[in-house]
């Protein structure tokens, strides 16, 4: 009776992944198959997979590669930015930590395009850094910071910490203070009770928000396509400007190979992180 329960309270969710994921996925394969005319009309008189073969070219691998590397530096500095504000949220927040969260959750009160478009205020060569840097002399020539790598990961490390610090906050929030005290019983250094006890049994936050922030990043439009000012390309990139093209076989193309880049690099970094020690 609780399995028959279970399977009817499913349907609605299930009905809705079909109808609006699998359903449209579906079209997107069909499309990928086929060819367009000039008028940017698809034709699927005799479907193939020269499309496909297309993926492995430079134009596809570039945009690929870049987008991973993007998604692993913007991964690794939110973390490194996430975990220790976690941390001291949670264990020095006191009463005040619903409040510090809600200011961690803050910007997302605000539109992410027009937080994106603040980053060009403060990277432009008239913007914040650069005033700054010939102010003070360092500089004397505006660096250029934006349609850069960098500019891009900056923008993107912004957008998604919060996602990262609410998995390790909750994470760390569970963890049991008397296992770090037994730690520290035994003469473990702060150092090592870190090392071998908290960082371990706070791993599962860190996995959470490992794979947001990498998948988030891995199909982030706005800010390569801003910051990085069309010199930067990556696959959504490439999507967008084959749709604008009206070439819907290789856009359609380049959007699978981005959901299935996608799901090999969130497979393969949750088997990564799963299989690392857990003292």
């Amino acid at each position: 009776m609780r399995d028959r329960l279970g399977g009817t309270l499913a349907l609605p969710g299930l009905g809705w992944l079909t109808l609006f994921f699998l359903v449209p996925l579906g079209f997107i394969l069909i499309v990928s198959l086929g060819d367009h005319d000039r008028f940017g009309r698809v034709l699927l008189d005799s479907p193939s997979l020269v499309n496909y073969r297309e993926a492995l070219d430079p134009v596809f691998l570039r945009p690929a590669w870049n987008g991973l590397r993007y998604a692993a530096a913007t991964t690794i500095l939110c973390l490194l930015i996430g975990y220790p504000i976690a941390y001291w949220i949670s264990r020095y927040g006191g009463t005040h930590k619903t409040l510090l969260l809600v200011l961690v959750m803050l910007p997302f009160w605000t539109s992410y395009l027009i937080r994106t478009y603040a980053w060009i205020t403060i990277l432009g060569d008239n913007g914040v850094v650069n005033s700054v840097l010939q102010a003070v002399g360092l500089t004397r020539e505006p660096i250029i910071l934006l349609n850069t790598d960098l500019a891009v990961v900056l923008g993107m490390t912004y957008g998604f910490v919060p996602f990262a610090i609410l998995p390790l906050f909750v994470s760390i929030d569970r963890l049991d203070d008397s296992l770090v005290a037994a730690a520290r019983d035994l003469y473990a250094s702060g150092r090592a009770a870190f090392r071998h006890v908290t960082l371990p049994l706070t791993m599962p936050g860190v996995v959470a928000g490992t794979l947001i922030c990498f998948t988030l990043a891995l199909s982030a439009f706005v800010t390569p396509r801003l910051l990085g000012g069309g010199r930067v390309q990556v696959l959504p990139l490439m999507v967008y400007n084959n749709t604008v093209e009206i070439n819907w076989p290789t856009g359609a193309v380049s959007g699978l190979t981005l959901l299935l880049l996608s799901v090999a690099a969130v497979w393969a970094l949750n088997a990564l992180l799963r299989k690392l020690p857990s003292v």
